[in-house]
Formats: structure tokens, sequence, C-alpha cells
């Protein structure tokens, strides 16, 4: 695929844009740069004008022409080419509890069968409903890092396969979680609350799509489209954020067939890494309704240009097998790429997207994720939909925003309850819900 550099240099980093004002804790890595004052002047592509240097006008202008040729490019150049959809995906429901949590949750685990070419591979997948109401009913559904039962004590969740290395240095091999390991990450999933605001939720374990370390391909779903001796995605082919993405549309090809779920009022949320997943699942498939990132950064909210925090050569080194080989060429050459992470905010549109930052977390680069919202608008308003309908980074603790939302909230990279509290809030007033 040709490079796009004749449409950069149009949209420059508005000055008057205040940044709030943040401490670098001693958590963040050493080394790079937490300094808004030694940020580079940049120049960020801009969303509205096509590869051959006309501008968009209309909204049937970027479906029909832009937001093919730039959800093109940034496959090409960044996540890497996914095999489309699975020949058929088989759901099993394992397990029905109609009286968890106490009386205040329906819990249901599937066993998913996505079939490829080479085989098949198996995902499992929690939900939560609200046993109270109406169905179907509006879902949150995010990945999770420490297997399904680290989201909640409840000793009827089965406890995962996690990928563990066996020694320093040493092989990753499956192994079932300890009963220690139950409601290890409580903390981040609110279920309780998101159940009694009448949504359900539902989580799968990453490791179970594509474990979540460098030449982790022979067990996820990668091997199930490798040619014949491969071993490894070309350079154009997807990484592991690529792999959870696509898995997450896996996920939603089942929904469409359960009948206690409003297929048309799915949430894609994520956190960190989950969060850079659940942002390009909202790129790729516009069935999500909502989509949410909490705290992803540099490949995920985050604008790449800015050099602050976490860089591209740094996530390409530590974590060499989330994105494409063909974006290790862009390591210190930030300049150089085809796009910013706004845009991959801008093919989201017209449906809502929320960004959230955290204060303490400078790796993550919060003015950075507020910026991609920010430029991200100008498509939003071929729509007629309202951005952040601010140009400042708002004050700790408060959210604004219209169909594009946004806080910053005091703490570190985490979810917290004022993260949730947020979310539903948005997913009341986008699905034209009374809060409960």
């Amino acid at each position: 695929m040709k490079f796009f550099a004749a449409r950069l240099a149009t949209m420059v980093i508005v000055a008057t844009i205040q940044f709030v004002s943040m401490k670098t804790v001693s958590a963040q890595p050493a080394g790079f740069n937490y300094d808004e004052s030694k940020v580079r002047p940049y120049t960020l592509p801009d969303p509205l004008l096509l590869d051959n240097g006309r501008r968009v006008t209309t909204s049937s202008q970027w479906e029909k022409q832009r937001r093919p040729e730039l959800l093109e490019t940034f496959i090409a150049e960044m996540y890497g080419r996914s095999p489309g959809k699975s020949r058929s995906v088989k759901a099993e429901v394992t397990s029905v509890d109609k009286s968890a949590l106490g009386g205040k949750a329906i819990r249901k685990e599937v066993t998913l069968t996505i079939k490829g070419p080479n085989g098949s591979h198996q995902v499992h997948l929690l939900i939560y409903l609200p046993p109270a109401a109406k169905k179907p009913v509006p879902m949150f559904l995010g990945l999770n890092f420490d297997g399904n039962h680290s989201i909640n004590p409840d000793p009827g969740i089965t406890l995962a396969m996690l990928w563990v290395q066996t020694n320093k240095g040493g092989a990753f091999t499956a192994q079932r979680a300890p009963e220690s390991s139950r409601g290890k990450s409580v903390g981040r999933w609110d279920v309780e609350t998101i159940l009694s605001r009448g949504y359900a939720v539902a989580t799968v374990y990453a490791g179970d799509i594509e474990p979540d370390y460098n030449n982790s391909y022979k067990n996820g779903v990668h091997a199930l489209y490798f040619k014949d001796d491969q071993s490894s995605p070309e350079p154009d082919e997807w990484g592991t954020v690529a792999a959870w993405a696509w898995g997450l549309s896996r996920v939603m090809d089942y929904f469409a067939k359960d009948k206690d779920i409003d297929a048309k009022k799915v949430i894609v949320t994520g956190h960190s890494r989950m969060g850079k997943a659940a942002l390009w699942a909202g790129a790729t498939d516009q069935r999500f309704a909502i989509v949410i990132s909490n705290n992803s950064g540099e490949g995920g909210a985050a604008l790449a240009r800015r050099w602050f925090g976490e860089t591209t050569a740094r996530i390409n080194t530590s974590f060499p097998h989330w994105f494409s080989g063909n974006f290790k060429k862009y390591n210190d050459r930030e300049n150089d790429l085809p796009f910013d992470q706004h845009e991959l905010i801008a093919l989201i549109a017209p449906r809502p997207v929320y960004i959230a930052s955290a204060q303490e977390d400078q790796w993550a680069d919060p003015k950075g994720e507020f910026l991609s919202g920010f430029h991200a608008a100008p498509v939003y308003k071929l729509y007629g939909k309202k951005g952040l309908g601010v140009t400042e980074q708002p004050p700790i603790n408060q959210a604004v925003g219209d169909f594009i939302g946004y806080h910053i909230r005091t703490g570190k990279h985490d979810v917290t309850d004022f993260d949730w509290a947020q979310y539903l809030d948005f997913a009341d007033r986008h699905f034209a819900r009374s809060k409960k």
C-alpha cells in the first residue's frame, strides 16, 4: 500500500489548548518525556483530507471514500490485517445460575468454538444479566487480564486456564488459576452497580483469544489462519491487539443470537492494552454501539506525535507482538506516520466514544488522549454530532462532551468506581435510558 505523505501537514495543534498540570510520579518509567514544555511542535494529518488531496465535506463522502481508505491505512501500517469473519462460531451454554451474587444476577457461562481453516479454538465467555430487567438488555463487554474468575469473587465462575511463564526466560504454559485468585481484579469491575442500572456485563480472558506474550501465535486464534509452515504473522498481518479486537467481534456474532442481550446496544470497553483493543474493535466493527477507552495511551487514544510518556519505539520494543511488523518502521519516526490516533477515534463516528485519563498516569499521556478526542470532532460534525464541546482539558473529576466524552480523574492507571459512573451515565444518555 502506498504511503500517503501528501495529506500530512494540515491540522496544527491549537496553541490555546491549556494543559492540566499534573505531577510526574515515580511509577512512570524513567528516561521518557513527562515535561509539557519539551513537546516539540508537530502537525497532525487531517482526517477529512482524502489521499488524493481533496477535502471531505459530507458524511456520505466520509463513509464511501475517506473512512475506507483511512481504515486501510491503519490496517496496513499499524494493527495488521485480520482474516475477516470466521467460518462459524458455535456457542454452548455450559452453566447458568439464576440466583448468582445473592440473587442480584443471572450468571451464564458460554463456550464459543471458533472455526477457521486450520481447525477450531475455544473462547470462554462470562455473562451477568440483571434478573429484573426486561429482556433484551444492553450490555457492557470487555476483555480481562487475569481470567473471568478475577472480576468477581463469585465461587461459581469457572477458574480460567491462564498462560504463565514456568521460569524466568522459559516457556509459557496454560495452567489452572488458583482459588486464591478469585476476585483479584474486582476493583476494576463494578459488576453489581452495572447490574443495578439495568445493564448486563460480559467478559472474556484476553489470553483465551491470544496469549499476551511474544511468539505466542501457535496458542491462539492466529494459528487458525496460518498458511503452511507459517508460525508468525507477515509484516502486514494482525498483531495481538488486532487479534483481541477480532475476538471481541466473534463475541458479537454470538450476541446477535442471544435473546437475552440487545445486540444493538453493546458497549465495548477496555482498560490499558485492552482499551487499545476496544478502540480497534469499535473502528473495525460498527456493530458496537458505544466504544470506551480507559487509560489506553500509546497505540490507543493518545497521540503518537506528542512523544510524551510511552513512545512508539518503546511499545514496539517492549511488546513487539501487539502491532504489525510494519508498525516498527515508525520507531522514533512518529512524524512519518500516515495517521495519528485522533483518526482512530474518528473511525468510530458517528457512534458515541468515551475517552478516560488518570491524573497520575503520565505514561499514557492524558493530554494526548484528550487531544485525540478533540481533533476527531470534525468527522462527528459531518453527521451533525457534537464532540467534546470544550477546547481545554477539563478540571480533574469533571466529565465533558457529547458524542465524544472525556474525563481525567484523580489517581493512577486503573479503572475506578468514578470511571464506571461516567460510563453508565454516558450510556444512559445515548440509549435514552433514565438513571435508576
